[in-house]
């Protein structure tokens, strides 16, 4: 089951890039092995490129490194607190992609479009660090 969690992170974190809903490094996926309680995320700092199973990092849902010699995605508390909060989501993600951008710089809700999401909120705009 974690081998096929982690394929499915590192499909899903390839095909943010692919689908230009991130720059550089910024933005992830994770995943959940509720029966576990073990999450996938993404490296910090690593190239989508670059990814590979073998750099994923595996935590339990504490945070504590279960599997991996990178360090974890610095959105990681984010993600676990998701999971923890909301016991029925399977997977997060983060994106910094232009459109999303622009409705969180507005202060606008992400209508949904599909009939299997719900509308998205965003956060408040803030730079980081402040």
């Amino acid at each position: 089951m974690l081998e096929e969690l982690k394929a499915e992170v590192l499909e899903a974190n390839r095909a943010l890039e692919m689908s230009g809903l991130v720059r550089l490094t910024w933005g992830n996926v994770s995943g959940i092995d509720r029966d576990r309680g073990l999450v996938v995320i993404k490296p910090s700092g690593v190239a989508y490129r670059d990814l590979t199973i073998r750099n994923l990092v595996v935590l339990d849902v504490e945070g504590r490194l279960v599997q991996g010699d990178a360090n974890p995605s610095t959105d990681t508390k984010t993600h676990l607190a998701l999971y923890r909060a909301f016991k029925e989501i399977g997977g997060v993600t983060h994106t910094h992609s232009v459109h999303a951008a622009a409705f969180a710089q507005a202060c606008r809700e992400i209508p949904c479009w599909a009939r299997r999401t719900r509308t998205t909120s965003t956060a408040p705009y803030r730079l980081r660090g402040r």
